[in-house]
């Protein structure tokens, strides 16, 4: 000390450190009134943005008092130094996080949007996130006289190495990376593989896809096989899409009644099932003479993949009412069968797609 201690410097520093508590008492209950008002946006990055500063703010007020308490008390060179470090610090460390907060929060609000889905694509989040918690560490260092340059030649000679080691996992990494730059695959798409596996696509991440399947479970698959993969995305270039029903009539059928009340039920169906488009033209399209049927295909339009499900069981139904009601006859596959008894031979009529030929022997 130059000087002993009076009361005096006691009363300015707890002024001063009142003034750092009082100010981020202030500002806290200020962002929390504009915190209220960002709800209100339709972007949700001023939301991030104000949660970030919410806590940077009070935390910088109580620094900046804590400073100013120390400046007015006698205190000696070396020790007003390493407390100013020590603020320093605190305050760079405070920034840093907010800052990957809001960094990370900017970066899946836009995502989000591009993709136009509930999930996130956390590869982007997480890569920005230690980018920034590294630049601020970095500055710390600088802060406290601690020299960078060693540092970081030993890191990239020690990256070098662990590139090496990690190959599958750096793979996967860019695979990830490049799966969604080139909006191949994003959160929300409703995928299939040529292995088998399919669902909607819940999150990408630095190393696997999570993928939901319709039974709820989920489906892990490394991004270094997704990219690889023949894959078929039912969501892209446009969500909704067309499913087609088969149906058979009777030769005695009016095949212009047919299409009539067909496109009438599907016009229905458009219109009051959930998840249907209710714009979508009915289209019949008649194409097989068979064996006891004419054949056409019914296209139904639906939102989404998933929407098929339900779209089809309501149209199977309503259509089969339908016919029962004008009288349009579904006729049942049959089968000629010979049973040979003796030595006559009896034709007979059978029904049913299991129905086979029989012999039996002479009594």
């Amino acid at each position: 000390m130059n000087r002993a201690l009076t009361l005096d410097d006691l009363v300015l520093a707890g002024i001063a450190l009142a003034a750092g508590l009082t100010l981020a008492f202030m500002s806290r209950t200020l962002l929390r009134w504009l915190a209220k008002h960002a709800k209100r946006t339709r972007w949700s990055g001023d939301d991030v943005i104000v949660d970030a500063l919410r806590s940077v703010v009070p935390w910088a007020a109580i620094a900046g008092g804590a400073a100013a308490a120390t400046a007015v008390l006698p205190l000696t060179g070396a020790v007003q130094h390493h407390i100013n470090e020590v603020l320093q610090v605190w305050v760079i460390a405070v920034v840093t996080f907010s800052a990957a907060r809001v960094v990370a929060g900017l970066v899946r609000s836009v995502t989000q949007s591009r993709s136009g889905v509930a999930g996130s694509a956390t590869i982007f989040v997480n890569i920005t996130r230690v980018l920034v918690l590294a630049i601020g560490f970095l500055v710390v260092l600088q802060t406290l006289g601690i020299s960078i340059a060693p540092l970081l030649t030993a890191l990239g000679v020690g990256g070098l190495a662990v590139a090496l080691a990690l190959q599958d996992t750096l793979a996967n990494l860019f695979a990830g990376i490049h799966i969604l730059a080139s909006k191949t695959v994003q959160p929300g798409d409703y995928i299939r593989l040529s292995s088998g596996e399919e669902g909607y696509v819940v999150d990408i991440n630095w190393r696997q896809t999570t993928v939901r399947q319709l039974s709820n479970n989920l489906v892990v698959i490394p991004n270094g096989q997704l990219a690889k993969a023949n894959m078929t995305n039912y969501t892209r270039p446009e969500q909704e899409l067309t499913v087609l029903v088969q149906v058979g009539v009777g030769y005695d059928s009016d095949l212009e009644h047919v299409e009539r009340v067909t496109a009438e039920v599907v016009t229905e169906v458009m219109r009051e099932v959930t998840g249907a488009v209710p714009d979508h033209e009915p289209a019949i399209r008649f194409h097989t003479f068979g064996d006891s049927r004419i054949g056409f295909t019914v296209i139904l339009g639906v939102g989404e993949f998933s929407d098929q499900y339900r779209i089809k069981h309501e149209f199977i139904k309503r259509l089969h009412r339908r016919y029962r009601a004008e009288g349009i006859h579904i006729p049942a596959p049959t089968r000629t069968v010979a049973l040979q008894q003796g030595s006559v031979t009896i034709p007979q009529q059978r029904s049913g797609e299991d129905a086979v030929s029989g012999v039996t022997g002479a009594e």
